[in-house]
């Protein structure tokens, strides 16, 4: 029996040769085993009993062919198992506008952007995933600080009795000390945001107005300064780069070169974190940002006395939003309905990212002015007549509506007999040996509404897009294809991540036993695991859960959580960007509300990245006498270096190229082992291994260690190199 509203899987052979392969083998065979054979022409006879042979072989393979594997992949199909279709990349993408605006602004969901088109590569759309307000934002507290806090206890209020607020929102006032006479590192002003404006995500500009410039002591060009932001949970930093801070740590210096008046004031353009809530530290409430004066680095001098203002102000001046690697299409006709159970129709662009609110389908009746929202489902196995359900297979972009399931009548009797023996109800009269016998009366069942004859089929909106061509690297989102009033440009200064491509037929028949195990609920350790990785829809790369650190941690599920990182750079030497397998808000939000509908009650889960531990390599590589040429050592030098990015990675790397394992240490034997793996290494110097460790986009690094972390732990080992940080793989050559 034929059931055309299953999924349709791919199937491969496990023969593929053909009839005319198997005769072409027998005919090579014949020199070995009748070597006084030498007519092979067709009319020979023993040509003929080959080719008579060779028929049945292919016979045989056809049938052959369709077991073991291909029952596995029919039953797959039975249990409703669908492809996962690709997951597409998310990036923040930044709206700078052409001036700030005197009143609130709203950017709307939807507007698309896309990378520059090249003669060789098609540009890649990515649009927003919700609305952004660039708000009018307003100071309302001025606050200092002797010492930093992660939760301020102690502030002093600078405005009160000494500056005033103009009708356009600007303080100005005698001259104001940031930070102690004598500045100490630690010292620290803080900005409360009136908590009415809506500025998460905002790009503001505060310009801050000076006297006459004077010499603070630092170098304008490293000024020991750090501004931050506090979102709800820790301070993130909020200066994307030196650049955006032309008071040059508030030493107004290429005001002075310029020739220009410190009261004309200059400006620190700070990006805002997207999560920027309303937050009461001490008596104060609002958002908050705050600068801290840092210890300066090696050789560098700190400030000698407190700068000083005599003006402030804030603007919004852009806004940054997530968005994601997808192209939205409205109100795609379908057809119109047969009248027919089963139905199918077929979307234009596939594959079709997962559906939000507002992306249905909607039927028009004939005659009737009114449309109706259709709703789907994962299959028809709850749905019932009169429900209006469609699946859609978002890998291959088909709309199926409910089928008719015809069974014969004696099915339903005998499941009916033996229900009735199983509770010992033996007094079923209706129940007897004739109504057993075969007849052709059939049953039929119709799973989920039929569209009348002649109803108009619309798909309101999707999205379609997804895979690992996604995750572009920062700042190459920069052309708007959606044109938006007030925007002068667009630029994603993050990379894009967490796109995967669709999942193969491979991948699912390793799913699906672990899906089967699960049943779509999570009670064990491997249930969490499973479905976190359910979860990330391939955004996710690996997974671990841990045990309860102690009994004040128990009903709590800890989860480890790699994102699905690009790792192309890997074969140009280079490392994955820390950046990358940072867990981001919009994939902690996904996960933790899918297991939330699959825990038990009681259970809380929190998600957490791993501690990750560079890793800097340094030997000595002796090769073998003819590879002593400099083109071909350069190209071994090359392969050893991609060799060890790939071996010391969180997602590619370890002996099973499965990642690196969880806790696992560093040995100098295991660098040895990867490069005997090369024919032209001859031996191998003084193998040295240095941790590195990342803070505050700095990498700090300790002395030769051997193993490099605590076994222990439970860090992932992972391998730097990009256009920031050069902390890479020395491998030099023993003359």
């Amino acid at each position: 029996m034929e059931f055309d509203f299953l999924p349709k899987l791919p199937k491969s052979n496990l023969d593929d040769r053909t009839f005319k392969d198997l005769v072409d083998e027998c005919v090579l065979r014949i020199p070995r085993y009748c070597p006084e054979w030498t007519n092979y022409n067709p009319s020979d006879p023993g040509i003929t009993l080959i080719e008579l042979f060779a028929w049945l072989t292919d016979q045989m393979l056809l049938r052959f062919n369709q077991v073991p594997k291909r029952n596995y992949i029919t039953f797959l199909e039975l249990l409703g198992v669908r492809l996962q279709a690709p997951a597409p990349a998310m990036s923040d993408i930044t709206f700078y506008l052409s001036a700030a605006l005197p009143d609130t602004y709203t950017i709307p969901a939807g507007v698309e952007v896309a990378t520059v088109r090249t003669e060789t590569e098609e540009a890649i759309a990515f649009s927003t995933d919700r609305p952004l307000i660039i708000d009018k934002p307003q100071i309302r507290h001025f606050l200092s600080a002797q010492t930093t806090e992660a939760t301020p206890t102690i502030l002093r209020d600078r405005f009160t009795n000494i500056w005033s607020q103009s009708p356009d929102d600007n303080w100005y006032g005698r001259e104001l000390a940031f930070f102690d006479e004598q500045p100490q590192p630690g010292n620290s002003f803080y900005l409360v945001i009136d908590g009415a404006c809506q500025c998460e995500g905002n790009v503001l500009a505060l310009q801050f107005k000076g006297e006459a410039a004077t010499s603070t002591g630092i170098n304008p060009d490293a000024p020991p300064r750090r501004w931050e932001a506090w979102n709800g949970i820790e301070w993130v930093s909020v200066l994307l780069q030196e650049s955006d801070d032309s008071t040059k740590g508030f030493s107004f210096s290429e005001l002075a070169a310029q020739g220009a008046n410190p009261l004309q004031g200059a400006d620190v353009v700070l990006h805002l974190p997207q999560s920027w809530p309303v937050t009461t530290f001490t008596a104060f409430q609002g958002r908050w940002l705050r600068c801290v004066y840092t210890t300066p680095q090696p050789n560098q001098p700190g400030f000698s006395c407190s700068p000083r203002i005599v003006g402030l102000s804030v603007r919004s001046i852009g806004g940054t939003v997530g968005a994601s690697q997808s192209e939205l299409i409205y109100d795609e006709i379908l057809g119109e309905s047969e009248g027919t159970p089963g139905q199918t129709f077929q979307l234009q662009q596939f594959p079709v990212l997962n559906r939000r609110e507002g992306e249905h389908i909607e039927i028009l009746p004939p005659g009737s002015l009114s449309s109706q929202i259709w709703y789907e489902v994962s299959d028809f196995a709850d749905s019932g007549p009169l429900d209006r359900h469609y699946t859609i297979d978002s890998r291959t972009g088909l709309v199926q509506f409910g089928p008719l399931i015809r069974e014969p009548a004696q099915i339903q009797q005998q499941t009916e007999w033996r229900r009735g023996m199983g509770s010992g109800d033996w007094g079923l009269g209706t129940i007897n040996s004739q109504s057993l016998l075969p007849n052709a009366q059939e049953l039929e069942r119709q799973y989920g509404a039929v569209p009348p004859r002649g109803a108009v089929i619309r798909m309101v909106a999707y999205r379609t897009g997804g895979g690992r061509k996604g995750n572009v690297q920062r700042g190459t989102i920069t052309v708007a294809k959606t044109a938006v009033p007030y925007v002068a440009r667009v630029i994603n200064h993050t990379p894009a991540r967490n796109g995967a491509d669709a999942e193969s037929l491979e991948d699912a028949v390793i799913r699906v036993p672990a899906m089967l195990r699960t049943r779509d609920r999570a009670v064990t350790p491997e249930d969490f695991e499973v479905l976190t990785l359910q979860a990330g829809s391939g955004a996710v790369a690996r997974v671990r859960c841990l045990p309860p650190n102690s009994t004040k941690e128990a009903g709590t599920v800890r989860l480890l959580v790699v994102p699905a990182a690009n790792t192309d750079a890997i074969t140009r030497g280079e490392g994955i960007e820390p950046e990358l397998l940072s867990l981001t808000p919009q994939l902690r939000n996904q996960i933790l509300a899918y297991l939330d509908e699959r825990r038990l009650l009681g259970i809380q889960v929190k998600l957490q990245a791993p501690e990750y531990v560079g890793v800097a390599v340094q030997t000595e590589v002796a090769l073998e006498p003819e590879f002593n040429h400099p083109a071909s050592q350069q190209e071994i030098l090359g392969k050893l270096r991609v060799a060890l990015y790939r071996f010391l990675n969180p997602i590619t790397g370890g002996h099973d190229g499965k990642g690196w394992p969880f806790g696992r240490p560093v040995y100098p034997s295991d660098i040895v082992t990867l490069f005997q793996k090369f024919p032209a290494v001859r031996y191998l110097g003084v193998v040295q291994l240095f941790e590195l460790r990342y803070i505050r986009d700095n990498w700090v690094r300790s002395l030769p260690q051997n193993p490099v972390i605590d076994p222990g732990s439970l860090g992932l080992i992972c391998s730097w190199q990009n256009t920031r940080l050069r902390s890479g793989h020395v491998v030099n050559l023993i003359q």
